[in-house]
């Protein structure tokens, strides 16, 4: 209030009748000029109070490493909150509202605004339960069930900001990152496996394609050094229309799966220069005619009255076994599930 931060006694005549001169009369208290001045000021310096705490967070937050500044945001976003809510509080006060007299009033105007504000009520809750769940943070990459992919920006009360590759920001409303199915593909700085396709002509060596695309794919810069459980392989997955159908599987490094478009391109580029280099066959479409029958006959009747011999069948020599790598992952034994760590003290 007015006349408890300045003496009314040191203020002109003027400004002393201006301080008392009422506009109001609120719930049993009255709003008078000086007030309303006093608890302005107050609100306002409460949000600049607030935007100060949280660059000088966010400051600190850009310091630290990746695993620790998710902890850090969650602390931001309580300094800013308890902030606005403690400044607004003394900012009503100031101005001379008795808060407990407004409490039937604000009953009533809770049951009304609660039907329209819902909504609002609860992207905010969402909001909370996200940042304290811990499952979806600051800069993981997540894809949601409508397709949406990016990585997180922030969280704010109302909605979630995701940023794409194309550097498009995505607004996702809180709730629906609590209701639906979201995959986070860099849970806790975990990388994942990527599936990349390519074909070629039947009757290529087998193991010869493996060895070369596996060359090429260990040469690409983000391919992370194979391991136990993590490795590049290439596995044989079907018999296409015009060739045998195969997969590179490759563990990237976890900055390479955040760009998932230019990864897929750049594994495609290496294995078209392998298979190119190698002189392997990447087949085109094509139609293969057959005659059953010509002039009513078939088989050797067919090649007499053409004066053809039929062709001598080719001796089949035997292959070598050769390495497959889908085995090999078959055997690999499950992860267990690893426990949550605990909430690390900001």
């Amino acid at each position: 209030m007015a006349q408890d931060v300045i003496p009314r006694d040191l203020l002109p005549k003027e400004l002393r009748d201006l301080d008392s001169f009422q506009l109001v009369k609120l719930g049993g208290s009255d709003i008078t000029v000086g007030r309303l001045i006093t608890g302005a000021l107050i609100i306002a310096l409460t949000f600049i109070v607030a935007r100060l705490a949280v660059a000088a967070i966010r400051r600190w937050r850009a310091r630290l490493d990746e695993s620790d500044a998710p902890s850090v945001y969650i602390f931001e976003k309580l300094v800013s909150y308890g902030v606005i809510i403690i400044g607004l509080t003394m900012g009503l006060t100031a101005l001379g509202l008795n808060l407990s007299s407004f409490t039937l009033f604000a009953g009533a105007l809770g049951v009304g605004l609660g039907f329209g504000m819902q909504g609002l009520v609860k992207e905010f809750m969402s909001g909370l339960v996200i940042l304290f769940d811990r499952m979806i943070r600051i800069g993981e990459y997540v894809e949601l069930q409508s397709g949406q992919r990016g990585i997180i920006q922030e969280i704010s009360p109302r909605a979630t900001r995701i940023r794409n590759n194309d550097d498009v920001d995505v607004l996702i409303p809180n709730s629906q990152l609590i209701e639906g199915v979201v995959a986070n593909w860099t849970l806790r700085g975990k990388t994942r496996r990527f599936h990349i396709p390519f074909t070629v002509a039947y009757g290529t060596d087998k193991a010869a394609v493996r060895d070369a695309v596996l060359k090429a794919a260990h040469e690409v810069s983000f391919t992370q050094p194979d391991n136990d459980r993590q490795k590049t392989q290439v596995w044989l997955v079907g018999f296409g229309d015009h060739g045998l159908k195969f997969e590179l599987v490759v563990w990237p490094n976890l900055e390479a799966v955040k760009r998932p478009n230019a990864l897929h391109a750049a594994y495609t580029w290496a294995i078209e220069d392998a298979l190119r280099a190698g002189g392997f066959e990447i087949p085109l479409q094509q139609i293969d005619l057959r005659l059953r029958a010509l002039f009513g006959e078939e088989g050797k009747a067919a090649l007499t009255t053409l004066n053809l011999k039929p062709a001598k069948p080719a001796p089949v020599a035997e292959a070598p076994a050769s390495h497959n790598d889908a085995a090999d992952d078959v055997l690999l034994p499950i992860e267990a599930p690893e426990p949550t760590p605990p909430l690390s003290k900001s």
